[in-house]
């Protein structure tokens, strides 16, 4: 067995991955941390890894893993398991911990490329929260991710861990005033719908009515006190989620996945915008 290359927590190498754990260092470096065999294999093969950490045991499990870093031009230590510790953010760290470069995209790019279903999160600050829609908007073929500018951090640890490797999926913008994010969707044909549970258009009735075929962007709002009635004047319409049984309501992350996934089967149906393109 192969014994560990840095067995220091004061190593310089270590020092500076630890710092990424605050958002002021990544801000600085432009560089994030990504932890657990999933996310380091998204970002080797996508092309955002720089850097891998992982101990022998997890070199050994994970062969394929290290290769795939190795192939993408990443420098990879093994390391003892108490230097992984110092690095990681969790509890129970799984011996691999990436260091990766930032991914978000210009949103100039993102109208450029004619969006036909988007996720925007406006003053969303839960970063379990935006992982997990990020990857919600992941599974059901959106093209695109607004993280407007009083969202959290793309790059919060929680918010990487969320998204369970779908951050590196696709494009994401950050720091997007909601108005310009409005703005901006709508000029490119992107049909607004605000997502509310006091909307006053129905999910279901925008089904039945066909209204859903077109390019759509969500608009989702803080997980405590939804949208400000300044964002959603800003909708072509407020849309509420139907609660069919006794539950109050749906949290922010499972809202969003009914909307997106209505959206998505919608466009996908006969005279759909998909089922157009494709057709």
């Amino acid at each position: 067995m192969v014994a560990p290359e840095l067995i220091s927590p004061k190593s310089p190498r270590v020092s500076a991955a630890r710092r990424l754990g605050k958002r002021n260092f990544r801000g600085k470096e432009r560089l994030f941390l990504a932890e657990g065999p999933q996310a380091v294999r998204e970002a080797a093969a996508h092309g955002g890894l720089v850097e891998m950490f992982t101990t022998v045991d997890a070199a050994e499990r994970y062969a394929d893993i290290v290769g795939e870093a190795r192939a993408a031009g990443a420098r990879v230590h093994l390391a003892d398991e108490s230097v992984i510790a110092d690095i990681s953010t969790t509890v129970t760290p799984q011996g691999l911990v990436g260091v990766c470069r930032f991914l978000d995209t210009p949103f100039e790019e993102i109208l450029a490329a004619r969006p036909r279903l988007v996720a925007v999160l406006a003053h969303v600050r839960d970063p379990g929260n935006a992982g997990t829609v990020l990857r919600c908007a992941d599974a059901a073929g959106a093209e695109a991710v607004i993280l407007t500018d009083a969202s959290v951090d793309l790059y919060n640890p929680k918010a990487v861990r969320a998204s369970v490797g779908s951050l590196f999926h696709l494009p994401v913008a950050v720091g997007v005033p909601v108005e310009q994010a409005v703005a901006g969707l709508k000029a490119a044909g992107v049909r607004i719908l605000a997502a509310d549970g006091a909307g006053d258009d129905d999910l279901d009735d925008e089904l039945d009515q066909g209204t859903m075929g077109t390019p759509t962007a969500w608009v989702f709002g803080n997980e405590a006190w939804g949208l400000p009635e300044e964002t959603r004047s800003l909708a072509d319409a407020v849309v509420r989620v139907p609660i069919h049984g006794k539950a109050e309501s749906l949290n922010l992350a499972t809202a969003a996945a009914v909307c997106l996934y209505a959206s998505a089967r919608a466009q996908r149906a006969p005279g759909g915008c998909r089922s157009v393109t494709s057709s």
